[in-house]
Parts: structure tokens; sequence; C-alpha cells
């Protein structure tokens, strides 16, 4: 029997790994670990390889230098190590990205590369990550069947910094008061479960947006308004 680990976290990602194995061999045993706590499994499972592909935790040594372990990053590294990538992506006005599949090393997004895929920024947030999880299993099972020999990384090394909670606020960028692309960009970039969405405040209010749509001269979007306590 052939061993083998995935380790994501988020719902669209746990869905797609479901479907993923379905579709495997019998022979292979595969398991999902969604929490930082079950890394444990890996030790004692010892499996041919372990797929990070969305995780927010460190990887402790003792597992990358044992174990085969292969990051998912959405840039095509070295440009964009880091955090918030599709953020910064949007930010900076790209419209297609890469995805790269990575050895895990002590350094941030700095393993040699085993393959890269085409992605489309296009669409929310959400809609952006449901299609780099399923390209991330395409990936795997491309890894799985080629077995490539990962090279190391080329190019100019350039790193992004994760984003704040409180970046999603509409008013602290004057850019988007401005400009109608970039604030359909930031309110789209944000769009997806567990994100904070972009929002101003208004006295008490604070006002969430989401699906949003850019026309000619104007942006519609749904807005949820959320009454907030303010200490007296």
């Amino acid at each position: 029997m052939k061993n083998y680990a995935v380790a994501a976290i988020k719902t669209w990602n746990i869905e797609n790994f479901n479907s993923f194995v379905r579709s495997r061999p019998a022979d292979e045993n595969w398991v999902l670990i969604s929490n930082p706590e079950e890394l444990n499994v890996v030790i004692e499972l010892k499996p041919d390889y372990v797929f990070f592909v969305h995780w927010s935790w460190r990887i402790p040594r003792e597992i990358f230098e044992n174990i085969n372990c292969i990051g998912f990053h959405m840039t095509d590294l070295p440009f964009g190590r880091g955090g918030s990538p599709l953020q910064n992506l949007i930010k900076l006005g790209h419209s297609e990205t890469r995805v790269s599949a990575f050895e895990i090393t002590e350094a941030m997004d700095a393993g040699d590369i085993y393959l890269k895929a085409d992605l489309s920024l296009r669409g929310s947030a959400q809609e952006i990550y449901e299609r780099a999880s399923a390209l991330s299993f395409q990936m795997i099972t491309e890894i799985l069947v080629s077995k490539p020999t990962p090279q190391p990384q080329e190019g100019t090394i350039t790193t992004f910094q994760r984003r704040t909670p409180d970046q999603s606020e509409i008013a602290s960028d004057t850019n988007l008061q401005n400009n109608l692309q970039q604030l359909y960009d930031h309110i789209r970039m944000l769009d997806a479960e567990g994100y904070p969405k972009a929002f101003l405040n208004v006295g008490n209010l604070r006002l969430e947006f989401s699906q949003a749509r850019m026309n000619d001269h104007s942006i519609q979007a749904q807005v949820e308004i959320i009454r907030e306590e303010k200490d007296v």
C-alpha cells in the first residue's frame, strides 16, 4: 500500500480532496490533515509525499527533513514569496499568475520547483481559490505520474507581506476612492469564505461588500450592514 497525505484547510480544498481520493487507485492510502495537531499522523504514517495545498502554519523541521513535502503557492516563484499572494497580485494589477509546486524547506517558499501551471485571476477571490485548488490536485496527479526532479528556483526574488484585516477598509486607501477599477479589484480580491471583506465604517455601522460586478461607469455589489456596539 502506498501512503500519501494532503494538508489543507477551507471547504473547497476538502471537497476537492474527497473527490480526488475517490478517483485514485485502490492500492493508495490517502490521509487528510486539516489542522496542525494532526501533523503527528504524518510522522507515524511516513507517507511517500505530503502535499500542502493550502496551509497557514509552519511545518516542523522533523517532517520536511524526513518526508517529501510539496507546497503549492499562487505565484511564479521566486516572484511573490510570502503572504497573501492572491491579494498582492491583484493589487499589483496582475490578471494571470502561475501556481508553483515546490519543495518545502526551512526558508519560506524557497524550495526547488517540481511543477508550475497557469492560473487566471479573473472573478472573485472565492472563484480564484476554487480554481487554484482544482489545479493543485491536477498537479498532484501529474507529479505522481511523472515524478519530476525538482529544480532550483530561477529569477529575481520578490517577497510579499501578509495583509492585515484593517487593510480591507476602503477608506484607508485614497486610490480606491478615485479609481473604480481598483475599488472593484479591492472588493473581489477579499470576497472569499473566511477572509475579511472590503468594508466601510459609517458611525456605528460597518458596511461589508461582496459579489461585485463591474459595469462601464459603476460597480454593483451586495452590502451587508452590521451594527457595531461602541463602548460608552
